[in-house]
């Protein structure tokens, strides 16, 4: 890791109008690159959310015009970039991928992942939400190693490269994917998220320092705010330490937050609290 570099986590309001989630999400991650993020996270289903019909028919091949975007996006940024997720075209015409690229400075798609856990969820009067009736979902778990610039504003500053894990959303739920996570090095963890107000309200936060304190690692979690046709989003876009500290906590509306990562943090931590070396075997 890095001995110190900026993350930020862009939180939107997505509609399901794409050109113009485009165009804000190519404005807030310019606005975090022009604070000097080196790494860039962007919101599940940045590009369209709303009426899952309107999403599963704007859904777009791997090597589509959204992945596209956010290939010439940290390229031109000299950025890495997590692309938030966007719905991918899978075998099945009636079900899509949610899927997020991880995306290196020089514009290149270091690794694919497509999220594993599903959102169903019937809370009678307050929502109803079933991803798996129009969602397939993926099969691999991702720690890459992802290049980060020394220095965003020079193209020709040395690289060095971060482990950084990729999950969406609902998997905050699932402590045995984080802890797969950490046995594979990860040192940060990527969430976009479009997590809803009324479970966010209660375990948003809770979940993210969950997961960074069990696991000792960074959390960079980007989240939806508002209303996309059935859905209502919660924001309050994370970035948590190792040590379950919040660095930075966006509140409602667009906007974008930014901390400064410590590999020196994170070595203390574990070293202060060396849990994930006492694992014994159940």
């Amino acid at each position: 890791m890095l001995s110190d570099f900026t993350v930020a986590a862009v939180q939107m309001t997505s509609t399901e109008d794409k050109p113009q989630n485009l165009v804000a999400a190519e404005r807030l991650a310019m606005a975090a690159a022009e604070a000097g993020a080196q790494l860039i996270v962007l919101p599940e289903y940045f590009n369209c959310l709303g009426d899952r019909r309107v999403m599963l028919d704007e859904a777009e091949p791997l090597d589509g015009s959204t992945a596209q975007f956010l290939r010439r996006l940290a390229e031109r940024l000299n950025v890495a970039l997590v692309g938030g997720t966007f719905c991918e075209r899978s075998d099945d015409p009636e079900k899509a991928h949610n899927t997020s690229l991880l995306i290196a400075p020089d514009g290149s798609v270091v690794a694919v992942y497509r999220k594993l856990h599903l959102f169903d969820v019937d809370l009678p009067g307050r929502l109803t939400y079933c991803e798996s009736t129009w969602l397939a979902p993926g099969a691999d778990v991702v720690v890459a190693r992802m290049p980060v610039a020394a220095s965003p504003s020079d193209d020709s500053a040395p690289r060095e490269e971060v482990a950084l894990a990729a999950a969406v959303c609902y998997d905050l739920r699932f402590p045995e994917l984080f802890r797969l996570f950490a046995d594979r090095g990860a040192a940060i963890v990527a969430v976009p998220a479009a997590f809803t107000k009324t479970t966010g309200r209660d375990h948003w936060e809770l979940l993210c320092r969950a997961r960074a304190v069990e696991n000792q690692c960074f959390v960079v979690a980007a989240n939806q705010f508002g209303r996309h046709a059935a859905l209502e989003t919660y924001g309050h876009s994370l970035i948590v330490d190792p040590w379950g500290s919040v660095l930075a906590c966006a509140g409602e509306g667009e906007a974008f937050i930014s901390a400064r990562l410590s590999a020196a943090r994170l070595a203390d931590v574990r070293a202060q609290l060396p849990a994930l070396k006492h694992r014994r075997a159940l």
